[in-house]
């Protein structure tokens, strides 16, 4: 597939404790992301330690990973809220360039 017909946009992924993950999906909708992936009991080695997924019954005490893609525009917005976040709790954000089929699903 050639990236004719495909629209350049940003790909935001963002990894944070379960119980942040909340407060993530709102910035992500004040931003005006018109959608994300959540992905939770995530598993990883970081810099504070080894995170174990899949904790029964308890999905606020394992990580959680969220992907959104936005327009330019609207990432700005998302890591100064996640800027702010990451000065008090901890996490990582990810940001590339994607291109993407379906421009008009990404905005509103």
């Amino acid at each position: 597939m050639s990236r004719e017909g495909l629209t350049r946009m940003t790909k935001i992924e963002v990894v944070v404790e379960g119980t942040e993950a909340a407060q993530v999906r709102e910035l992500l909708q004040e931003a005006g992301v018109t959608g994300y992936t959540a992905v939770s009991n995530v598993s990883g080695l970081g810099h504070h330690g080894y995170h174990e997924g899949r904790l029964l019954f308890n999905d606020q005490a394992a990580l959680g990973l969220l992907i959104a893609v936005a327009p330019d525009d609207r990432v700005d917005a998302v890591l100064a809220g996640l800027r702010t976040l990451f000065g008090q709790r901890s996490g990582v954000v990810f940001v590339s360039d994607v291109w993407v089929s379906r421009a008009e699903y990404f905005t509103s």
